[in-house]
């Protein structure tokens, strides 16, 4: 799973042609590291229609404080640029991939 940073969050994220899945993460968070290969699968499955990407909330403080995060693992989905769709918590993959058929 691609891992983005303050830096490069512009660029990857709210530059991207296509819409953006970022999952706000931290190593010491259970959920997050239950979410990887659910990650994996809808990133694979999706690829054609769905960037997915993690932001590490205790390396990239500022992207974490401009968007309100505080719980781990919140989704957010990127189109245009814009913040279009948040979930917070995990989630089975049937579950994520239902929550996010509207912004595709």
């Amino acid at each position: 799973m691609p891992e983005v940073t303050d830096a490069e969050f512009g660029a990857e994220v709210l530059g991207s042609e296509l819409p953006v899945l970022v999952e706000f993460t931290a190593d010491w968070c259970p959920p997050c590291r239950q979410m990887a290969p659910v990650l994996s699968a809808v990133a694979e499955e999706e690829g054609d229609r769905l960037r997915v990407v993690q932001l590490n909330v205790d390396r990239n403080p500022a992207t974490t404080n401009a968007y309100k995060v505080l719980s781990m693992p919140t989704f957010m989905v990127f189109r245009g640029g814009e913040p279009v769709k948040s979930m917070v918590g995990s989630r089975p993959k049937r579950r994520l991939l239902a929550e996010l058929a509207d912004v595709l």
